[in-house]
C-alpha cells in the first residue's frame, strides 16, 4: 500500500477510532494530535493510555480453578489424587478450589501484546518506560505466546465490557503485525498485515456511515437469491455484504476491498482490466437485491489505494443498475477522506 507515513498512521487512529467508537472519548483525544514514527507507536500509545484507565478502574478478575496440596481443606478434597501424591501422610490434601484472581485470558492477552512491542517493536523510550510501569501490575498473570491467545474465545460481559477495544487492538497488534527476521534479530513488521488491514478498513466504513449518516438506514445484512421458491436450493453460497446504505426509495451496496492490488492483468492482451470476480460479486448481489428491475438498486467496489499506476475510478450503468468501482486513498488528508465518502451517499439522496 502506499504510504506517506507519519500521515497515513494518524488516519490509522483515526479508522481505529471509528472501528472502536471508544476510541472517541476524552482519554484518548490526545492520540491524535501525536506524531507517530511507526504502527508501534500508535498501538502503544493507545494501549497505555487504556490499560492505564483499567488499572485505575481495577484489572479484571475471574474464578479460576487450582488444585494444590494445602494443609487445610479448601474446595473439594480430591482423593484420589491425594493418595497418588502419598500428601496425607505429611499432613496434606490436594484439594480442588477456585480462586479470584486477575489471571485471565484477558489481562493475559493484554500483557503478551505489551511484552510483544517492548521486545520486538519499534517503540519511542517514553512509550517503553509506560509500558514497563503498567506492566508491573500484571505481576499476578501468566505470560503466554501471544499467538497462542484463543481471541475468538474470550468473553464479554457487564463486569469486563471496557475490555472490549482493548483486546481489538490487541489482536490487530498480534495479528497484523507479524514477527519478521532482520539481520538474525526478531522485529515485527512495520505495517499491518492486508488481512488485518482489510478487517480494519471495512469495520471503519461500517461504522463511519452508522455514525455520519444517521439519515440513513446502515447495515450488513445478508442478501437472498432471486429465485423462484419453488426453486430453492440449500446448496447456493450466502451472499453478504459489507455496508448497506438505505434510504426511503433507494439502496447502496458497498463491497470494502484492502488488496496489494486493485486491477489484474491480462498477459494474453498485454492489458490491465477490472478484476472480474469482483466486479461480478458486486453485480450479482445488487441484481438479487433489485427485485423487480427497479433500477433503485446500486453498487460500489470501494478499493483502498495501492501504488498502482492505474486505479479503479469509474460509473457505469450495467443492466439497469448503477455500478461504480471507486479507490479511495487513505494517503490524504483526513477531510478529504471523509468527503469521498459522504460524496457516495449522493446517489441516495437523487430524486
Amino acid at each position: 500500500m502506499a504510504k506517506n507515513d507519519n500521515h497515513h498512521i494518524r488516519n490509522i487512529y483515526y479508522m481505529l477510532s471509528y472501528a472502536f467508537q471508544t476510541l472517541k472519548e476524552t482519554g484518548y483525544s490526545n492520540v491524535a494530535t501525536e506524531d507517530f514514527d511507526n504502527i508501534h507507536d500508535l498501538f502503544a500509545a493507545i494501549l497505555i493510555r487504556g490499560i492505564g484507565t483499567q488499572v485505575k478502574r481495577g484489572l479484571h478478575r475471574d474464578y479460576l480453578q487450582r488444585e494444590d496440596a494445602l494443609a487445610g481443606v479448601r474446595g473439594q478434597i480430591l482423593v484420589s489424587e491425594t493418595i497418588k501424591q502419598q500428601a496425607r501422610p505429611q499432613g496434606r490434601l490436594v484439594c480442588s478450589y477456585d480462586e479470584f484472581v486477575p489471571d485471565s485470558p484477558h489481562n493475559q492477552a493484554l500483557k503478551s501484546t505489551m511484552i510483544m512491542l517492548l521486545r520486538h517493536g519499534n517503540v519511542k523510550p517514553e512509550n517503553k518506560k509506560s509500558l514497563r510501569k503498567l506492566l508491573l501490575y500484571f505481576a499476578e498473570v501468566t505470560e503466554v505466546p501471544p499467538t497462542s491467545v484463543r481471541w475468538d474465545a474470550l468473553k464479554y460481559h457487564r463486569n469486563n465490557a471496557s475490555y472490549r477495544m482493548l483486546l481489538g487492538i490487541c489482536r490487530l497488534a498480534v495479528k497484523g503485525l507479524l514477527l519478521t527476521t532482520e539481520n538474525g534479530a526478531n522485529r515485527l513488521a512495520s505495517w499491518l498485515q492486508d488481512e488485518e488491514m482489510h478487517r480494519l478498513y471495512e469495520r471503519f466504513l461500517l461504522n463511519y456511515f452508522k455514525m455520519e449518516h444517521t439519515e440513513l438506514a446502515v447495515s450488513a445484512p445478508y442478501i437472498d437469491w432471486d429465485i423462484d421458491g419453488s426453486e430453492r436450493s440449500m446448496y447456493l453460497p450466502i451472499m453478504k455484504t459489507d455496508i448497506t446504505l438505505q434510504s426511503s426509495n433507494k439502496r447502496l451496496i458497498i463491497d470494502a476491498k484492502y488488496y496489494s492490488h486493485t486491477m489484474q492483468y491480462n498477459s494474453l492482451y498485454d492489458s490491465r482490466t477490472f478484476i472480474s470476480g469482483n466486479l461480478y460479486q458486486i453485480y450479482t448481489y445488487v441484481k438479487n437485491s433489485d427485485v423487480g428491475a427497479t433500477g433503485n438498486v446500486a453498487g460500489v467496489l470501494l478499493y483502498a489505494m495501492t501504488d498502482e499506476a492505474i486505479t479503479p475510478n469509474e460509473d457505469m450503468t450495467i443492466g439497469g443498475n448503477r455500478i461504480s468501482l471507486k479507490t479511495l486513498d487513505l494517503g490524504m488528508d483526513w477531510n478529504s477522506i471523509t468527503a469521498q465518502l459522504d460524496s457516495l451517499c449522493s446517489w441516495l439522496k437523487c430524486a
